[in-house]
């Protein structure tokens, strides 16, 4: 009976009082929560405001719509109403789907001819150090080559020639994403494939690049992302017909300053169309950045 009595007796007061420090750490936590979210936003809220204000507007302090200022959509008007700006999109999403297709198509032959043979000159290892240089190594100073080269082969101000730029420095993502992935794979797969006389281009295509569906997909944005980001090569190996969105975003400062409402229609048009794709295939996304972390 005392024993019953003992289980039964409410919990002491200590114990239901919360304890100061994990108090502060909550709303330490919670603050800086509230800081990483709010460096993160604020350049979306930014251009999105800066995308129906007017340029008085923008060089006042007002912030909300409707309350500190009238929104108008006259920047929008005008931005598509210009041809170059309409050519620079186009050419912006040739660019970005090229390269990436191209990146991964190439990074998916690559990873799996590195995961699944043996090199002895150059070793495994060192073909991934190689192509992983091509990320490390500052962009600057591959612009002089690649302009002389552009010139020299008729690609200068072609779209296709960023193509071919943009797909070979994103080539180091598909690599060595998927390289791992395929050595994830589980190799009696495949052995059994050959024993029913299957070629190694089926395997490839038909078992291999099957399985590691979301990988690819996570490396096609990750090279759709960079290459339509990119601004150097752009500038310096374009200069009318192949000009992407992200070359048009810095003309947007005039003799008389920056012109705010188109840096911000701008910044809206070059935002959307990534974020758009990264939610199409956001259930991709996460399975391939989550493939091999847990492991049976």
């Amino acid at each position: 009976m005392s024993a019953a009595t003992a289980t039964m007796q409410p919990p002491h007061r200590d114990e239901e009082k919360a304890n100061p420090r994990q108090i502060i750490a909550k709303i330490l936590l919670w603050a800086a929560i509230g800081v990483i979210l709010l460096w993160t936003l604020f350049p979306f809220y930014w251009a999105i405001a800066c995308s129906i204000r007017t340029n008085p507007d923008s060089y006042a302090i007002k912030f909300l719509p409707w309350i500190h200022f009238d929104p108008t959509l006259d920047g929008w008007r005008q931005m598509w109403s210009l041809p170059e700006i309409k050519t620079a999109l186009q050419n912006s999403v040739i660019i970005g789907v090229g390269a990436a297709t191209v990146a991964t198509i190439l990074g998916a032959f690559a990873g799996y001819g590195i995961a699944r043979f043996y090199f002895q000159r150059p070793q495994n290892g060192s073909l991934t150090t190689w192509f992983l240089s091509q990320r490390i190594i500052p962009p600057v100073v591959f612009v002089t080559p690649f302009v002389l080269f552009m010139f020299q082969v008729g690609l200068y101000d072609n779209v296709f020639g960023l193509v071919l730029l943009n797909a070979t420095f994103n080539l180091p993502f598909p690599i060595i994403i998927l390289t791992q992935m395929f050595r994830e794979l589980p190799i009696e797969l495949e052995e059994a494939a050959r024993v029913d006389g299957a070629s190694r281009l089926g395997i490839f295509l038909k078992i291999a690049v099957p399985l590691v569906a979301p990988g690819i997909v996570v490396s096609w944005i990750l090279c759709m992302a960079f290459s339509w980001n990119e601004f150097l090569y752009a500038f310096s190996t374009t200069q009318d017909k192949a000009r992407p969105m992200s070359v048009m975003l810095v003309g947007a400062e005039q003799t008389r300053g920056v012109d705010y409402l188109f840096v911000g229609t701008r910044m809206v048009t070059m935002m959307s169309i990534p974020i758009v794709a990264a939610l199409l295939v956001q259930r991709y996304i996460v399975r391939g950045l989550s493939l091999g972390a847990v492991k049976g």
